[in-house]
Formats: structure tokens, sequence, C-alpha cells
């Protein structure tokens, strides 16, 4: 087999990598040079992802994670990925210099890694840079796209289903890092709360740190004291805290990011916040060779698997009402704040 003609099925379409994937192992094994799956995996797709927080937080950074293991499934040796998790604001611009140095794409899972990213991207303009959770009106380089989540929208759906859900007319919302994404999520969730029951007693609160597990639990419990049985947050590992705080007083978590109903009995729902379908996006538009800088709004207009919600045994009735507020807001009938 010649160079040139492994150079032409590197470039076949996605679809066709699969059997592109089968006839170089059927020639290994007939004991065919190994020279043609060297030169396959020389050209293969080389993406650095950076997860600030654990891949296992049962939330935006395991999402994220989730998202980067579908496209290795997906593109097999096709891509190759290094990855670096659990790091401090501090470090960020070292560990992101460590990808960009060695990869072709660079993710950063979180709005909070941009400023970070969008200072390295300077110093690598051939290295093009995905944020996930991008906000609006950054001054990006040419070499910088971000995605913004759009998470005050699902936030508002989510403090409806709450205000449905709860039996004692009071909700919950703990954010981690008190900046606008997340602010303007925590004013939404307790504006779809209103918008359900204008007498719905609605307690908000930061921590400060999206990994602090003590934090995170003694706000909730300083929620429960006054009455709130359903809570939401945008947390990383200090969701912990509030699972801790929610099972030792017997309330309920409407968690994010992920539809895992049936898994634990103390979600009652869950938001659909595509962080894992972004990651995976921002890596098929590379290998299809359709990557775009800039700002690109996801939320609902994307579809489910970017945007929305699932409460774990609703009733009809319910999806209909929750289906009629994703389609007012979509529609401009409900105004939210950006983020």
């Amino acid at each position: 087999m010649s160079i040139d003609f492994v150079s032409f099925i590197t470039r076949t379409t996605r679809s066709a990598r699969s059997v592109v994937k089968g006839v170089l192992v059927a020639l290994l094994a007939l004991g065919i040079s190994t020279s043609a799956m060297q030169a396959f995996a020389a050209d293969a797709l080389r993406v650095g992802v950076l997860i600030p927080g654990s891949k296992s937080d049962k939330g935006w950074m395991e999402s994220g994670y989730d998202g980067l293991v579908a496209a290795q499934k997906e593109l097999g040796p096709r891509l190759k990925t290094q990855m670096i998790e659990n790091i401090n604001y501090a470090d960020m611009e070292q560990a992101l210099t460590n990808l960009a140095s060695k990869n072709e794409l660079v993710i950063g899972v979180g709005g909070q890694t941009q400023a970070a990213v969008i200072k390295v991207a300077k110093r690598f303009p051939n290295v093009k840079f995905s944020i996930v959770g991008g906000s609006k009106g950054a001054d990006m380089p040419p070499n910088v796209a971000g995605y913004d989540v759009k998470q005050a929208e699902i936030a508002y759906v989510a403090g409806a289903a709450a205000a449905m859900l709860s039996k004692n007319g009071a909700v919950s919302y703990v954010g981690g890092m008190e900046i606008p994404s997340i602010v303007n999520a925590g004013k939404e969730f307790g504006n779809g709360a209103r918008s359900v029951n204008p007498n719905i007693k609605y307690f908000e609160s930061y921590t400060g740190d999206f990994d602090n597990v003590s934090k995170a639990k003694e706000a909730t419990v300083a929620a429960i004291a006054q009455g709130a049985d359903v809570h939401y947050h945008i947390l990383n590992l200090g969701l912990r805290g509030m699972e801790q705080a929610a099972t030792e007083k017997h309330t309920h978590i409407i968690g994010s990011y992920t539809d895992r109903c049936g898994s634990d009995p103390l979600y009652i729902a869950y938001t659909i916040t595509g962080v894992g379908f972004q990651v995976h996006y921002a890596i098929d538009q590379l290998a299809a060779g359709t990557w775009q800088p800039g700002y690109k709004a996801f939320g609902l207009a994307m579809g489910p698997n970017a945007s929305g919600i699932a409460v774990c045994g609703a009733t009809p009735q319910m999806n209909a009402a929750l289906k009629k507020i994703e389609d007012d807001i979509q529609s401009g009938k409900i105004k939210v704040s950006e983020g």
C-alpha cells in the first residue's frame, strides 16, 4: 500500500472512516507493513481538553467529559486526545499552554477558563480554541470560538418545574462563582418559579467556589430551614454538599446537565445543559473541516440534546406546561437574561 493511497483514504468522509479503519486492521493482520498504519495515526486529529474540576462531579465537568468520550468512540483512532482535569484558576494558563503546544484544537470546559484561553490563544495563533460556556461580547482572538450554553434559559424552565414539584411552596438555588452567567441563571430560576406560583418563597445563594462541599451544604441547609424542599444548582463537586443536606432533611434536587432519571431518588428532575454536546460539537466541526471562531449560542434553539428538562415521572399535563414555557422562551414571548 503506497503512502499516496493512505493520504487519499484519510480524506474520506466521516461515514467511511469505520471502513478505512477495518481495512487497515485487516491489512495489518495479513502481515502488511505497518507504515500505512503509522501514516494514518500521524494524520489523526489532536485535541486537548481542560476540565477545571473533576470529570466525575455529576455535573458540568462530567457532562463535558462524557462529550469527549462520545467523540472518541465515534472517531476511534482518528482522534488523539489529551485531557487535564482538577486545575485551579492560578494554574489554568500553564495547563492551556501545555495543551496548545501539542494539539490543533484546545477546549476549555467552563466559562471560568475564558480569560486564560483568550490570553493563551494570542500566543498560539495557529491553534484553534473553543470555550464551552463562552460569553457573548468577549473580545475573542480570531482563533477562538465561544459556545454559550444559555443556562439562564433552562434555569427559567427548571424554576417553573421546581414550583410545580414543591410541596412547601419554597425552592432554592445555589451557585458557585458569582459571575454574570451563574447569577443570571439564579435570577431566571426564581423568575420561572414565580411564573407558576407568584407567592413562592425563593432562596438564592453563592458559595464563591464550584467545588466547596461544606459551603454548598451550609447554603442548602439554611434554605431548608426556611421551608425550601426543591433545590437547583450550578455547582461542580460542591453538589455533594447539597446532596448531603437534602438527604439529611428529606428534600429533593433538580440536577443539571444530564438526564439520569431513575438513578437516584434524591433527584426528581434534571435539566439538560449540553456541555458534553458542545465538546462533541467542537470536535465534530474540526473533523469535518467546518470549525469556525466567534460566539455561537446554543440553548433551546439547538434542540433537546443541547438544552431541555426531564421531570422524573412527570404527568402529561406537566410536560405540556413546561414545553409551552420552552416554546415561549424561543419565540421571545418570555424574555430571559443572557448567559
